[in-house]
């Protein structure tokens, strides 16, 4: 093992100790393959599924795999209208299982997340049966302040670019704690415990993906 990889590992079991303390579950898988397959071996065949805006779910392959999969798909994306997509919100907060990544997760077990429209973090913090959180380990910071910083200057910037947003930050890469109508900062959610014991489980990638 590369002592890359294990510095992954390493830090993941810190992570994942600090996780069931707050009442969340925690693995970690040592690439995008053994993530997808441990999402499998959580998840009924059968169960309605959605999720929020997350470029990991994409890169590791777990949405293809899902598209592949007899399950319910609920993509908000999908709508063709505004009534449809009311609909499919209203849909997706009563799904078994609701998959997003996080801006940034602490060594101490925090998630930290910014959202604009607010339906990801909504989900995270009630409706959905089963979270299930995807990270590469590039998410990793050392406490909440730095996963603030990394949200609104690593993670917001590079979303705006990947969303057309006209704001501050995808010009100048870096937060200026605007009020532009194209925002995506507007809702800062860190998640410190999971009210309903297991309810989140967070699956850590030894690969750096998503934002």
């Amino acid at each position: 093992m590369s002592p890359k990889k294990q510095y992954y590992e390493n830090t993941a079991k810190t992570i994942i100790a600090n996780l069931e303390k707050r009442q969340m579950k925690g693995w970690y898988c040592e690439d995008s393959a053994a993530a997808v397959q441990k999402v499998l071996e959580l998840m009924p065949e059968h169960a309605s599924v959605t999720w929020g805006g997350t470029m990991t779910m994409e890169e590791c392959g777990l949405t293809n795999a899902l598209k592949k999969g007899n399950y319910t798909l609920i993509d908000r994306l999908a709508a063709k209208t505004p009534e449809e997509k009311k609909e499919l919100f209203a849909r997706a907060v009563c799904a078994d299982y609701f998959f997003m990544s996080t801006n940034a997760i602490t060594l101490d077990g925090e998630l930290i997340n910014v959202d604009g429209a607010g339906n990801r973090v909504a989900c995270l913090c009630n409706g959905p049966d089963h979270v299930i959180v995807l990270a590469g380990m590039n998410k990793v910071v050392k406490n909440a302040e730095e996963g603030h910083s990394r949200a609104r200057n690593t993670a917001a910037p590079i979303n705006t670019l990947r969303l057309n947003k006209k704001t501050p930050c995808a010009v100048t890469g870096r937060c200026s704690d605007c009020q532009s109508p194209d925002c995506i900062c507007s809702q800062i959610v860190v998640t410190r415990r999971s009210h309903i014991p297991g309810r989140i489980q967070v699956i850590l990638i030894g690969e750096e993906l998503g934002y």
